[in-house]
């Protein structure tokens, strides 16, 4: 082998190592694609659909009611056997009071407005009764969109941050439903109607 062939070599290995290594800090650190299983989502992401997760901008943006995140499931969390991460609406973040009762979510005592529920359906405890969770500072309380087919947050309570792998931002497969991701960052907590006060 000449020395001319084996520069053209060395010089294609470079190459290839560089592009491995790049790959490999954008997916560690910058975006990372993931393929939605469950039918959770429905009809925000459906199954099949292909996401980029945003690993970057947490770091300096913390996350917030509405955004759609992808997380690792607690242990013991059912939904999936084979360990695929999970995608999930949050729905109360650090500090926030969680409370769940009359098919409703409160969020520090206002019910939430929430557009985005599979075909208006209400939100329920899996034992049909009533749940309260004070949120620490490095919690999230997730719940799927498609309420009647989530394990979620009511099943297995709120979850780390340090958990999250990151946001879904971007819809990139099919083609002809490429698109941002939206959140519903319009749903404040400070918003929406009182919640009654329980019975006794």
């Amino acid at each position: 082998m000449n020395r001319k062939t084996l520069g053209c070599l060395f010089e294609l290995l470079e190459t290839l190592l560089l592009t491995l290594v790049l790959f490999l800090v954008v997916q560690l650190f910058v975006a990372q694609p993931y393929q939605v299983r469950q039918t959770s989502m429905e009809n925000t992401l459906m199954p099949d659909q292909f996401v980029l997760v945003d690993k970057l901008s947490p770091r300096f943006d913390d996350y917030h009611r509405g955004d759609i995140i992808v997380f690792t499931p607690p242990a013991g969390a059912a939904e999936d056997t084979a360990g695929t991460p999970f995608v999930k609406r949050v729905i109360g973040i650090g500090g926030d009071l969680v409370d769940i009762h009359g098919g409703h979510v409160y969020v520090n005592g206002n019910q939430s407005s929430e557009a985005y529920v599979f075909d208006n359906q209400t939100t329920d405890m899996p034992d049909k009764g009533t749940k309260t969770w004070q949120l620490a500072s490095d919690q999230l309380f997730v719940m799927g969109d498609h309420r009647q087919d989530s394990v979620d947050s009511r099943d297995f309570g709120p979850i780390a941050k340090s958990s999250v792998i990151g946001r879904a931002w971007l819809r990139y497969w099919p083609l002809s439903q490429m698109g941002l991701i939206t959140t519903a960052k319009q749903l404040p907590a400070a918003s929406g109607s009182p919640a009654p006060s329980k019975a006794p």
